[in-house]
């Protein structure tokens, strides 16, 4: 069996290494930006993902790729810490099942897994997608064609598989109100002044997250309201707009801004799709299943919806049936993640002080006895069955 994978992010390739050594398939992976992606930031990591990633043997790999994270410390203009969360209480309310970790740096750790047996092509997408004897007919942007027996859109919110087969973006992706950026500079004074601690600005409609990186660098983390979806022409200069009026370490952050090349901006949405495969095409990761970076879980989900569909290609008879099994399995896990996402929207950028003051008394709330669990569940959301019940189930 042959399976195109279109997209080198953390779903498409989760998924190739699993269908090439879980499975023995032949799985060529195409990606169309001219090399890895080295723009994004740090995520929590944990829940489903973290359990699919220990399933996989990555676990080692992925605590030496972490960072030590002591709290997360939300500091006003003046440099004073009005509120913090130590990672010691997160970590206890997911029985330690926690770990800090850039996204490029887990990217890496899955792409560097990957057999040389899985072709992994970049600067390449779909131009055509037809019906052939083999399944799917790809005619791709170079000129050169592939026949699948599967094809898997794992490219991401704005997912060319998606718009090609399923139909235009604005059907599907449901913009929640903010943007998002990321970008890292290089300031020793920043870096120092911020040690082992995940800062970010306790301000109205927009916030700053910073935190030192191993290599010397600072990694900057932005999100804001905005009533336009469209994302600016320039990143940078729409920093600058949005961020220039806050204090503290900002302004570097600021002044150390890269090119708007160098910028990682998006919208912050999610994806809703009536269904998740049309014949012997499916999708994975945020090309299906985008909850938004304001659930905290979007890798984590990545990685275990992509063990999940290689689980149900796994024990089905027909490739119909496995992506029909994946979908009915995976839908509810995601449905609860983008429902928490959406609820708890207003407290992860405060609209007025009035919010503000609530998220602070919530975090000191966090420390007192008996609310681990409370915290737990709400990074979590329900009680779903666990990644291993879900492996279990036959198509």
């Amino acid at each position: 069996m042959r399976a195109v994978i279109c997209g080198a992010g953390i779903a498409g390739l989760a998924l190739a290494g699993r269908l090439h050594n879980a499975l023995g398939w032949e799985v060529v992976v195409l990606e169309k930006a001219p090399c890895p992606r080295t723009e994004g930031y740090m995520i929590d990591f944990f829940g489903p993902g973290y359990d699919a990633a220990e399933a996989m043997g990555m676990l080692p790999w992925l605590e030496e790729l972490s960072y030590p994270v002591s709290e997360a410390a939300f500091v006003d203009d003046s440099g004073q810490c009005r509120a913090r969360l130590g990672y010691d209480r997160l970590a206890r309310s997911l029985d330690g099942r926690l770990l800090s970790i850039m996204r490029p740096d887990l990217e890496l750790a899955l792409r560097e897994r990957l057999s040389f047996a899985v072709g992994l092509r970049f600067g390449v997408g779909p131009a055509r997608i037809d019906p052939s004897t083999y399944g799917i007919r790809l005619t791709l942007t170079d000129g050169s064609t592939l026949d699948a027996d599967l094809l898997v859109g794992a490219d991401g919110l704005h997912s060319t598989v998606r718009a090609m087969v399923f139909g235009e973006e604005q059907r599907y992706v449901r913009y929640l109100g903010y943007h998002t950026a990321a970008f890292t500079f290089d300031d020793p004074q920043v870096h120092a002044e911020l040690g082992g601690r995940f800062c970010l600005s306790d301000s109205v409609d927009r916030q700053m997250g910073l935190y030192a990186l191993r290599n010397g660098k600072v990694a900057a983390f932005a999100v804001h309201r905005s009533a336009d979806p469209r994302r600016p022409d320039d990143a940078r200069a729409a920093l600058y707009r949005g961020y220039g009026s806050l204090g503290w370490l900002v302004p570097r952050a600021l002044a150390g801004c890269p090119p708007s090349a160098r910028v990682y901006y998006d919208q912050v949405a999610q994806t809703d799709l009536p269904a998740w495969s049309r014949g012997r095409v499916v999708l994975v990761g945020d090309a299906c299943q985008a909850v938004s970076l304001l659930a905290g879980q979007g890798a984590s989900l990545a990685i275990a919806g992509a063990y999940v569909l290689a689980d149900q290609l796994a024990s089905a008879r027909r490739v119909e049936d496995a992506l029909h099994g994946y979908e009915r399995l995976w839908r509810p896990v995601v449905r609860d993640r983008q429902r928490a996402a959406r609820r708890t929207a207003r407290w992860f950028v405060p609209e007025s002080e009035r919010q503000l003051n609530i998220r602070r008394a919530a975090l000191r709330f966090a420390g007192l006895p008996g609310a681990r669990l409370l915290a737990g569940t709400a990074l979590t959301g329900k009680r779903r069955p666990s990644l291993r019940q879900l492996a279990a189930v036959p198509a």
